[in-house]
């Protein structure tokens, strides 16, 4: 079993940046593919990011190329969400999620199996 917090989130100018980050405990997650995903209020859960478990294969949802950068540290049993020149369209709650079968390039939520809680990303304009 895997269990997955999220921290640094929080309230952010338009333009600003944050480093979202997701520590894994219960197992070591560095067979897994991570990803970050996102909901904001009234849609559906939107992917943002995933790495696969060497680190090899990188992929961005639409939102993030260009502005999102994702990375793992084995050794601390955690993954990162880099977050640049941010909008106030982020404004989001952002999950971190894993999945032993999933690839980086799968972008469905229904095929993670471990989560996090979530933590609030606010960018105001």
């Amino acid at each position: 079993q895997v269990e997955l917090v999220e921290s640094g989130g929080g309230l952010v100018q338009a333009g600003g940046s944050l480093r979202l980050s997701c520590a894994a405990s219960g197992r070591a997650i560095s067979s897994l593919t991570r990803a970050w995903f996102r909901q904001a209020p009234g849609k559906e859960r939107e992917f943002v990011a995933a790495i696969n478990w060497g680190g090899s294969s990188i992929y961005y949802g639409g939102s993030a190329k260009g502005r999102f950068t994702i990375s793992r540290d084995n050794a601390k049993n955690e993954f990162y969400l880099e977050m640049s020149n941010l909008k106030p369209e982020d404004t989001a709650v952002y999950y971190c999620a894993a999945d032993p079968i999933a690839a980086a390039t799968t972008t469905s939520a229904r095929a993670y199996d471990y989560w996090g809680p979530g933590t609030q990303v606010t960018v105001s304009s």
